[in-house]
């Protein structure tokens, strides 16, 4: 019978006494990471009633869900003429159904996935783009940062084309070979972009999150 190494043993550990993880487990949420979104979004108000709102590399689903319920409570007593807001959300992974969310499987380097995913849009333009897309790690970061880069590079060029002027930009980024050009990118494009490390973010992680608000109608 196989064993477990001990860093196995010692991830797992701090995986189930994690206080964020416990909660996700009781209050139902599909991910701790839930609550990284939950911190970034309340404290600046990003979120409001009728948005439309693309959640990029959503599996197992923390996002999307938390956002969804975050609508469903923002719209809760409109008329039922007001416009609700959207939730679309893509993985190249298996993501199980989310009550209103609509989810698109496949790989979002594929040209397929892309006209997919603006087919799903029909025009609408998109309020918020988030992104929490990573790729599988190989442990060398000689390897995985230009991966976790050219990632992040598709995610800012699809705000580019569906993000409306005035919307915002959420991404996971790691730091690393490539990270200041990056933000330096989002500087030209947003009128105010800021670096966030949520608490539920765990320290020894080398990612923060790149906070981009007010699209420019030109990048500068």
């Amino acid at each position: 019978m196989a064993t477990r190494s001990k860093s196995s043993q010692r991830w797992l550990k701090e995986h189930f006494s994690d206080p964020y993880v416990k909660k996700a487990q009781a209050e139902g949420m599909r991910s701790r990471a839930a609550y990284k979104l939950e911190e970034l979004v309340e404290r600046d108000r990003l979120l409001k009633p009728g948005m439309v709102v693309v959640d990029l590399g959503a599996a197992p689903g923390g996002w999307s869900q938390w956002v969804r319920q975050e609508l469903d409570r923002l719209e809760q007593g409109l008329p039922g003429e007001a416009r609700r807001g959207r939730v679309i959300a893509s993985d190249i992974l298996e993501m199980p159904t989310l009550a209103g969310v609509e989810f698109l499987h496949g790989d979002f380097r594929d040209d397929a996935v892309l006209s997919s995913l603006l087919a799903m849009l029909g025009g609408d333009k998109v309020d918020l783009v988030l992104s929490d897309m990573a790729p599988n790690k190989s442990g060398m970061d000689a390897v995985d940062q230009p991966r976790a880069m050219h990632l992040s590079e598709l995610a800012m060029e699809f705000a580019d084309g569906q993000l409306r002027a005035g919307g915002t930009f959420l991404i996971k980024l790691f730091q690393g070979v490539g990270f200041d050009d990056y933000v330096r990118e989002l500087r030209r494009r947003y009128a105010k972009v800021a670096i966030r490390k949520p608490a539920a973010s765990r320290k020894r992680s080398p990612e923060v999150y790149a906070l981009a608000q007010g699209k420019l109608a030109a990048i500068r």
